[in-house]
């Protein structure tokens, strides 16, 4: 503990206080006489034992000089002094006594006057004492006695010159978020000149993404390029347990902002302060609402020039309420999401800076290797392969070593000291051989890059499948190839042992979920059509989302878990079609598993040279709900004209409108 600033605080002061208490406590009270009961003092006077005698009123006390020294009966030591406390009633017969028995120095009457500092010592102290007790409780409370009634003072930290700083020059992968974030840093900049022609600077910008793409990052981006005041605070920060702290919060900061104007805002995770208002279960959390209806306001009530600008980011844009989102509030929604393959290189290439690489490694390699992997990831592979580097004793971070990196993002640490039997090796080597296989032998799905047979996280062993560029749709056939692949696994537990384990319960879950999309979001059904059905797959926002019913019938739920059923038979007859057709690549690449444990892609390559391909799906035409071989790939321009002559001819059959 500081003890300076315990010293600075209201404990010394409390300490102090009981201190002069319990002092002046012991030295106003009469400890200087032994205390005995009223019959021992009247045996005492009549014995003629008392030498003088003083009674104090109003305090009913009785004081004794005694001739000799006398020890009474409570007490372990004689003593010559003595008192007794009485009655009213008594009081007189004390008095007659005294009278009577006469002591040697004679017999005092006393009224004392109570001083007055003794009675400020007594009456005013013990207040004083609890009112510095509750100043210390409550300076605890809020971090320090300097802050007790600080409760409606913003918390945001204002980024000043001697913070490290981030620029657009440290961000990669975002170039569309930077770009527009340096029109924000222009309106700052120069805000006359978007004036002169009539355009209005906007008020806020919401960046919105997934976890781990930059959002805060771009924001300190801005902070370090605007030079301008920048107060930064998280959304959890305005609420409190005492109502009407946040929205007292909110005033504050923006009134610090306005007195600083031109100025920046950024609230993290504005989704714990902004959300959808009256959705709560229960009708909602009226301090966090509170709370919104100040900062709506004070976004809404901005002076044109004030040249105050909000920046928020949030991984949940569809749980905020609409009143944030509307223009005139956050004018700007930009989005924020995982890199493609030139921008993850470019990350890699940021966070290698430092590091010292060997002179074999390709950045770009890795980053094709690595699709869906947002910017932290990115950074957690080069830091995870720093890490294992180091633990090697090595100097130079090489591609085995990135290559674990990507490993362990992916599939977490690998498990050395799980030791699986030879059956359960087996078992498990054929598992991961028939998703490879089937993998391989059909056309629309991505490479096999590497097979293994170490358990790693949370699997006993894994098969990579990655593609070779970025991907924004995926066709029918390619979901088709991915529900047999995913189903090779379980296919080659059956063919080979006749008895499947339960280590394919996660690819059956997730054929199963790609099979139900295709039946009810992507309309890749013959019988169902392109029909939406049911909610969104995403989180649901409680007390908006759980009110909503099923919008389909039982007997069109009948139909869904029947074409769900019908796609899944349909892949594992494939897989098992594919496996039975290449069964010898599959003993031999279960071989090589128990040898090296690990396959790469090149050894991959060797053994599946002689895997024979799937056929060619029909082609299926959604509009006819039917499945038709007879069509060629490409037209020629003959074929086209005739079609679309097709075509109109067809149309003008409906009244004569082209529909």
């Amino acid at each position: 503990m500081d003890l300076k600033r315990l010293t600075r605080g209201p404990v010394i002061w409390v300490i102090a206080a009981v201190l002069v208490v319990f002092v002046g406590s012991r030295v106003l009270s009469p400890n200087r006489f032994e205390s005995i009961d009223t019959s021992e003092a009247i045996a005492l006077i009549k014995q003629g034992q008392v030498k003088s005698a003083t009674m104090v009123e109003g305090d009913q006390r009785l004081e004794l000089t005694l001739t000799k020294a006398y020890k009474p009966p409570k007490s372990d030591k004689p003593v010559d002094r003595v008192v007794t406390y009485y009655v009213d009633a008594r009081g007189v017969k004390f008095v007659d006594l005294l009278d009577q028995y006469k002591p040697v120095n004679g017999f005092n009457d006393l009224n004392p006057q109570t001083p007055w500092w003794s009675t400020l010592l007594y009456t005013v102290v013990p207040f004083v004492v609890i009112l510095a007790f509750f100043w210390f409780l409550m300076g605890q409370m809020q971090g320090g006695g300097s802050r007790v009634m600080n409760f409606g003072k913003s918390r945001a930290k204002l980024v000043n010159k001697d913070m490290p700083k981030v620029t657009f020059a440290d961000i990669a992968g975002a170039d569309e978020a930077v770009e527009e974030l340096h029109e924000i840093k222009e309106f700052l900049a120069e805000p006359a000149k978007f004036q002169a022609v009539g355009a209005k600077i906007p008020k806020g910008v919401l960046l919105y993404g997934p976890p781990g793409t930059g959002k805060t990052l771009l924001a300190r981006a801005v902070a370090g390029e605007a030079g301008v005041p920048f107060y930064s605070i998280s959304g959890s920060d305005f609420v409190e347990m005492f109502v009407g702290v946040g929205a007292s919060r909110v005033r504050d900061l923006f009134d610090q902002a306005k007195a600083n104007a031109p100025a920046i805002v950024f609230v993290d995770e504005i989704d714990a302060v902004g959300r959808h208002r009256g959705a709560g279960l229960g009708g909602g959390h009226d301090e966090r609402e509170q709370t919104l209806n100040q900062l709506l306001v004070e976004m809404d009530g901005f002076d044109v020039k004030t040249n105050v600008i909000l920046i928020a980011a949030t991984n949940r844009p569809d749980i905020l309420d609409p009143a944030l989102l509307r223009p005139g509030r956050f004018d700007r929604q930009i989005a924020v999401e995982p890199p493609d393959m030139n921008g993850r290189h470019r990350i890699l290439e940021v966070h290698a800076k430092g590091k010292p690489m060997a002179g074999v490694v390709d950045l770009k390699a890795v980053a094709r290797r690595t699709p869906g992997f947002t910017g932290a990831d990115l950074a957690n592979v080069l830091n995870e392969s720093a890490l294992l580097t180091a633990r090697a004793g090595a100097r130079l971070i090489d591609d085995h070593a990135l290559d674990e990196a990507i490993d362990r993002v992916i599939a977490g640490p690998q498990k050395r000291t799980r030791l699986m039997s030879e059956k359960e090796k087996k078992i498990t080597a054929y598992h991961e051989g028939g998703h490879a296989i089937v993998a391989t032998a059909l056309r629309h799905t991505d490479p096999v890059t590497k097979v293994t047979i170490l358990p790693r996280g949370r699997a006993l062993g894994y098969t990579m499948v990655l593609p070779q560029d970025d991907k924004y749709s995926t066709t029918r056939n390619e979901l088709l190839d991915q529900l047999a692949y995913a189903l090779g696994g379980r296919v080659a537990e059956e063919l080979v042992f006749h008895d499947p384990t339960t280590g394919a319960s996660n690819d059956i879950e997730k054929a199963t979920a790609i099979a139900r999309k295709m039946v009810t979001q992507f309309g890749m059904s013959e019988r169902v059509g392109a029909i939406r059905l049911g909610q969104s797959d995403g989180e649901v926002f409680l007390g908006r989302d759980m009110g909503h019913q099923r919008d389909y019938s039982e007997d069109v739920a009948g139909i869904v878990d029947e074409e769900v059923r019908r796609l899944i038979e349909n892949a594992h007859d494939e897989a098992w079609t594919v496996l039975v057709e290449n069964r010898a690549v599959l003993d031999e690449l279960v071989l090589q598993l128990f040898e090296r444990e690990t396959l790469n892609k090149d050894q991959l390559a060797e053994i599946f040279e002689p895997v024979v391909k799937h056929p060619e799906r029909p082609v299926w035409l959604s509009s006819d709900r039917r499945l038709v071989s007879d069509i060629p790939p490409v037209l020629t321009p003959a074929e086209r004209a005739a079609m679309n002559g097709h075509a109109s001819s067809q149309a003008t059959s409906f009244g004569g409108e082209q529909l």
